[in-house]
């Protein structure tokens, strides 16, 4: 079980990660910072680029993973998967997506759900 909130990420983005792999995804980073932010899972699949956001809850008193993500955290993200592909990645077309990967715990940090969303606007896989 994870202790405090760092800790609680820190194993959130690591079962996102194991979760992506077991859907096909390659994780390249993780926790790629910028000026403009930062972004928890990078991940190709085929010739697409994935820039994951990974929320990971605890209970529900704050509300599921899906509400946490807020039009400002959406900007940010797309800030920083541009500056991203800028930067790293060797291609002038690509085509990439802003994903989000949902990570559901009860109270005492058991599991219970991992829900990956490829693209923020779209269907759970």
């Amino acid at each position: 079980m994870a202790k405090g909130k760092v800790g609680l990420g820190r194993q959130g983005e690591t079962l996102a990660a194991e979760q992506l792999v077991q859907h096909g995804f390659r994780v390249l980073a993780r926790n790629w910072h910028c000026p403009e932010g930062e972004v928890d899972l990078i991940a190709v699949r085929g010739e697409s680029w994935y820039f994951f956001e990974v929320r990971t809850r605890r209970g529900r008193a704050c509300g599921t993973p899906e509400q946490s993500v807020t039009p400002t955290k959406r900007a940010r993200m797309e800030a920083v998967a541009r500056r991203y592909l800028g930067e790293e990645v060797d291609a002038v077309d690509v085509l990439w997506h802003l994903g989000f990967v949902a990570v559901a715990m009860d109270k005492q940090g058991h599991l219970q759900r991992i829900t990956i969303y490829p693209d923020l606007d779209g269907a759970p896989l």
